[in-house]
């Protein structure tokens, strides 16, 4: 019986079990148990565990499918991350097609130098396929991720753009919060992979900002120290509901940002609060992928503890 990456196994000579987070070599395998330890075990050692559901990959048949409206999407490809249910230190990650192509898609991995395929398949639309799995706190050593899809359709549709992933995760990407995807029926990080990231050019922004009067107002120099607190932003925050002071604060941060980039500013700083930590997690999605932010930390701790967040510019 072969092990494969995902599959929950117990071991035959001693009272354990787990989730297959690795493959070592074609006799070692890694379990991940409820102590969230990863455990070198021989493949002969560890038997699958008969009624449970494995995480396993398998691949998929063409299954093509048209839209009930005659509606047919092409964008919505994603790559979920999801928590174990059983064993927290353990996350899964799934292709997610939300478009009405069928996506054929592998994922390889490197890692000092070696490369290694750990999936292949066809993902059928409006669904899901898990591609890998691994140990959250080994994440300073996962390898880098290669992911390519293809779409495929029957119908007369647009050749799409094939992708070409590369990525090599850092903490910062699970910072956020989880969403609900509805493909899984449960909460995820969630990245777009079919969304070209937005480049802002400094010089176009500026020119933007620099309209005449009459096409736009000038924008003006930003101060030092911008405070995103609801109740300095709006005399009726008592009856926003939390959804919109978010949107809100994130557009009152883009403004000030993007002024402060437009007048060269070399660094700015957001007053965000500690609250539920929300707002500052959303800030920090921001800053940590603009290409105009050289890097950014707390600031002044003796004054605002975590309260605020100093942006330095390029």
């Amino acid at each position: 019986m072969k092990i494969k990456l995902g599959d929950f196994v117990r071991f035959v000579d001693e009272k354990m079990e787990g989730y297959v987070t690795r493959i070592i070599d074609d006799e070692m395998v890694g379990v991940t148990g409820d102590d969230d330890f990863e455990i070198p075990v021989l493949a002969s050692k560890v038997t699958t565990v008969h009624g449970h559901k494995s995480t396993a990959v398998e691949s998929q048949a063409f299954d093509e499918r048209k839209p009930a409206d005659g509606a047919f999407d092409t964008k919505g490809v994603y790559l979920a991350v999801t928590t174990d249910q059983r064993i927290a230190s353990v996350v899964h990650f799934h292709l997610v097609n939300e478009t009405s192509f069928q996506l054929l898609s592998t994922l390889t991995t490197d890692k000092l130098h070696k490369t290694k395929g750990e999936y292949a398949g066809i993902i059928a639309p409006k669904s899901a396929a898990k591609v890998y799995s691994a140990p959250l706190q080994d994440i300073q050593v996962w390898p880098t991720f290669n992911l390519q899809v293809l779409f495929y359709t029957t119908q007369n549709i647009a050749i799409q753009k094939p992708l070409v992933i590369k990525e090599n995760f850092k903490a910062k990407d699970f910072s956020g919060a989880k969403k609900l995807v509805p493909l899984l029926k449960e909460q995820a990080w969630l990245i777009r992979l079919d969304e070209p990231e937005v480049v802002i050019d400094a010089e176009k922004l500026k020119e933007s900002f620099f309209k005449p009067a009459e096409e736009k107002r000038e924008i003006e120099r930003p101060v030092n120290e911008i405070d995103l607190h609801i109740e300095k932003l709006r005399d009726d925050y008592q009856f926003l509901g939390s959804a919109e002071m978010l949107n809100i604060q994130l557009s009152a941060f883009r403004k000030a940002l993007d002024a402060a980039i437009v007048h060269k500013l070399p660094a700015i700083t957001f007053i965000h609060g500690v609250g539920n930590g929300t707002l500052k997690t959303e800030l920090h999605k921001i800053v940590s992928k603009h290409p105009q932010v050289q890097t950014f930390m707390d600031a002044r701790k003796e004054k605002f503890g975590y309260g605020a967040t100093k942006v330095m510019l390029k």
